[in-house]
């Protein structure tokens, strides 16, 4: 018999409440009919709710990858500059490259933060109408101020639309959309908002959605306009997936019944013990304050076998957490502490390390 897999404490995908694994086992309804339609206009103020913003949020079939091509398809006209620190930043700015829009990359090293005297001085040195970063650097660890970095975009070059990528953010660190005035802010399912994988969101400003009338050759399936077009008469542009709705519909409730600020409190509290236990047994990737309330990249100064230490945490706690990603593998392990895990469930991992690290 195939041993059930460990549970995930991953810097996503991340464990799924089993109350939400069982919405999905409802019976389908017809995408275009009125069941869905109800359904998509219940879960809508919800989302924005979550998302803290009075844009619509459009729910794409797709990972939030799928999203970095409509913001590069919807919302790059001229030139973009992208802000890299880590691996998904750099994807985002492949993503926008392999789109044919011209961009500029602001580097910096792995592990560090995008700041915004980085961002105005770059702005300064070129013509830009977009740009791009992301908020929770997952390969890093890394918590990016965007708040601030917006303030310093909007002085330098007002013109320029802020595209966000909150994947291993939102749900579990305050993004106030509307407040920082973020022109598209984007999201996955299965970080923060413990969902299964599969769906992704994003919420888009007016200024975005003008910017797009006036871009040709942006494609259908990640257009702005046609999203909206759909959601104005509450369907989706093609078949969504019906089940994972179901899981988003009751998640929803469970993430607004918890409250926001709780529920950032909680993800705070997990951070505030994982980082004192690294730094008393190895060290932190991320400088202060920058260090993410979600995800921990543990500097591996001990070269600890972590495939080993994932078979050992699998057998004795039934949990499993990640190594590094990319060119940080085995040179780091992430431990994510996002989604509907608890302060006691991240004990419970930390003091099963231990019992690795002393056997």
């Amino acid at each position: 018999m195939k041993r059930r897999p460990a549970r995930l404490f991953l810097p996503g995908p991340t464990e799924v409440h089993p109350e939400i694994l069982t919405a999905q086992a409802d019976r389908l309804i017809g995408h275009r009919g009125p069941e869905i339609s109800e359904l998509l206009a219940s879960v809508q103020p919800r989302l924005q709710s979550v998302f803290q913003t009075k844009n619509n949020v459009y729910i794409s079939t797709s990972s939030a990858t799928g999203l970095f091509e409509a913001a590069a398809r919807s919302s790059i006209d001229q030139r973009s500059l992208c802000c890299v620190n880590g691996a998904f930043s750099a994807r985002w700015a492949e993503v926008v490259e392999a789109n044919g829009k011209s961009l500029d990359v602001l580097e910096v090293e792995w592990g560090e933060p995008i700041t915004p005297d980085r961002v105005a001085d770059a702005l300064g040195r070129g013509d830009y109408d977009a740009v791009t970063i992301v908020h929770n650097e997952t390969s890093t660890g890394v918590t990016s101020p965007v708040g601030e970095i917006v303030q310093a975009v909007r002085e330098q070059a007002p013109k320029a639309l802020v595209l966000v990528d909150t994947v291993s953010s939102m749900g579990g660190i305050d993004v106030p959309v509307d407040r920082w005035g973020l022109d598209v802010c984007l999201t996955g399912g299965q970080k923060c908002l413990a969902l299964p994988p599969g769906l992704s969101f994003v919420a888009v400003s007016e200024r975005a959605h003008a910017r797009a009338a006036t871009i040709p050759g942006r494609g259908w399936y990640f257009d702005w306009l046609v999203f909206q077009r759909y959601l104005e008469k509450w369907q989706t542009p093609t078949t969504p997936a019906i089940t994972l709705l179901y899981a988003l519909d009751r998640q929803l409730d469970r993430i607004l019944d918890e409250g926001l600020t709780a529920r950032f409190d909680r993800h705070a509290a997990m951070a505030d013990h994982v980082r004192e236990w690294s730094l008393e047994r190895f060290d932190i990737l991320a400088p202060e304050p920058y260090r993410s309330d979600t995800v921990t990249a543990v500097v591996n100064t001990r070269s600890v076998d972590v495939d080993a230490m994932n078979r050992y945490l699998a057998e004795h706690v039934d949990m499993i957490i990640s190594n590094g990603y990319a060119k940080l593998r085995d040179r780091t392990f992430r431990i994510g502490h996002m989604g509907d895990h608890t302060v006691p469930e991240i004990e419970t991992l930390t003091a099963a390390i231990d019992g690795f690290l002393e056997n």
